[in-house]
């Protein structure tokens, strides 16, 4: 069903959005949020669709149905609330679905302090998290390779990097910031996450208005947790960017304040950082205003941004007069303990008025565009040169010396085994016998020359007389050279 924000026709033509309550405190803070959007006159007319919880027990694995994608497809923009997936195995997350379905590539999450009205060590605070939404270990490509081992492959593009990165640097360009931060783990992962900080490093110089860094992600959190009025806009990759984000709303001063876009090429979704929280549901003490400032980036993307400036300095003025609820109530700075919905009425009150002391919200220009990658580069000259195998092996006391041994009999005439790895630690050919093994074994076959290209014959050759041994291989990963730069992980040595 479709219906005004205002209840009423307008001169505004207003704008389709789809809504979903959500589970658990999900209810309550969208109807808080839409009392606001209503009262603010918001020109916008809602379709509402059920996700989440409801929908995973009728047997959608999704989360979602299809009259709710036919509704996304109308729309192109997205309201949700806080959805539960249920617990066990079969369950996708709706979220990491609706990101990846819609290609929702960028997650721009500010946070700021709001002191002396919310607690904060760092009333300076002020940056935006623009995370990576798609790629990274999120594709959730798992499985189960031996009695003891898995994996989660970790995947980074080059597009993917590009846009994302350009899409920060277009942001803090738009909203007038000063620097930008790339966060990565490039020192350990030197192929995914050094892509994306060679990407950015790239990037850089289409961009010399801006400050710039790169810094190690777990440096970099520390530094966020204790000195975050140093950042203005961070970009990092979609794992570490979901955990940093958090950590940042919370030193703000609460999880429960902070907003977050999801955005693409041609769709949009906005929702509250924070969970379901099913255990306050239903007692009126949730805060909403999360999903509130997801709801002000939604008017902001759609450029009703005078309509956006005035809830968020209604709101604003609502955390001045002390009108607080629960998660951030403290007698010395609240006047009266407030619900979800007599907080949304006080700031539905406080419409058309602007904070004394915080600074006001004034109205900003739409977000960039979700600009496309640049043409892609010429195609490197790529050469097979080895194979990874991995054996699911637990014989002989897994003993690293007795499967180098064995195996590298079954290299054959072109081949030749150059190294073992045991969870990515070198065991063959070595002498550290103090090195813990599981049944999970990289094989590494190369060219006796080691710059000699491999074909696929001599592999499936090499596969053939394995498996004619009795061996287990789980998987094989083909070792490229790509402009005659290795395409792989080196192991010791090389």
């Amino acid at each position: 069903m479709t219906e005004p924000a205002d209840g009423s026709s307008s001169a505004t033509r207003p704008v389709p959005i789809t809504i979903a309550y959500g589970d658990g405190i999900g209810p309550e803070i969208m109807t808080a949020t839409l009392d606001v959007l209503r009262a603010a006159k918001a020109a916008l007319a809602f379709e509402t669709i059920e996700v989440g919880l409801a929908t995973y027990q009728r047997g959608v694995s999704s989360g979602m149905g299809p009259e709710a994608w036919d509704s996304l497809r109308r729309t192109k923009l997205f309201l949700k609330g806080p959805i539960t997936t249920p617990l066990g195995s079969g369950y996708k997350s709706l979220n990491v679905t609706t990101r990846t379905a819609l290609n929702l590539f960028a997650n721009v999450r500010p946070c700021m302090s709001y002191a002396p009205y919310v607690r904060t060590h760092h009333p300076l605070m002020d940056l935006v998290i623009i995370r990576e939404n798609e790629e990274d270990t999120y594709a959730g490509i798992e499985h189960r390779q031996t009695t003891e081992m898995t994996q989660c492959l970790k995947l980074i593009s080059q597009p993917g990097c590009e846009r994302i990165v350009r899409y920060a640097f277009e942001y803090a360009r738009q909203h007038g910031r000063r620097k930008v931060s790339c966060f990565t783990k490039s020192n350990i992962m030197k192929l995914t996450d050094g892509l994306f900080q060679r990407t950015f490093e790239q990037l850089i110089a289409e961009y010399p208005e801006f400050e710039h860094e790169h810094l190690i992600i777990d440096i970099g959190t520390a530094l966020v947790a204790d000195m975050p009025e140093r950042f203005d806009v961070i970009v990092t990759p979609n794992l570490y960017g979901d955990i940093l984000s958090d950590v940042a709303a919370q030193v703000a001063g609460s999880v429960g304040m902070s907003g977050s876009a999801n955005v693409g090429a041609d769709f949009a979704m906005f929702e509250a950082i924070h969970g379901s929280a099913p255990m306050i549901a239903g007692k009126d003490i949730a805060n909403p205003s999360g999903l509130l400032h997801g709801a002000i980036m939604l008017l902001v993307h759609v450029g009703q941004t005078e309509t956006a400036a005035r809830i968020k300095n209604a709101w604003l003025r609502t955390i001045e007069d002390g009108l607080h609820t629960p998660d951030i109530f403290r007698p010395e700075t609240s006047t009266r303990r407030v619900g979800t919905q007599e907080f949304a009425a006080a700031v539905i009150e406080r419409l058309g008025q602007e904070p004394l002391k915080l600074p006001p919200a004034r109205s900003v220009p739409r977000p960039p565009a979700a600009s496309a990658p640049a043409v892609p580069r010429a195609k490197p000259k790529k050469q097979l040169v080895g194979v990874d195998v991995f054996l699911d092996w637990d014989e002989a006391g897994r003993a690293p010396q007795v499967l180098g041994e064995r195996v590298g009999g079954f290299a054959g005439s072109e081949l030749r085994l150059k190294m073992i790895t045991n969870r990515g630690v070198l065991v063959y050919p070595s002498d550290l016998r103090e090195s813990f093994c599981t049944d999970h074994w990289r094989c590494r076959f190369m060219a006796h020359d080691g710059r000699s290209p491999v074909t696929p014959l001599q592999i499936l050759a090499l596969l053939e007389r394995l498996h004619a041994a009795g061996f287990d291989f789980v998987k094989t990963e083909h070792l490229y050279d790509f402009d005659g730069q290795p395409g792989y992980s080196l192991g010791q040595g090389e």
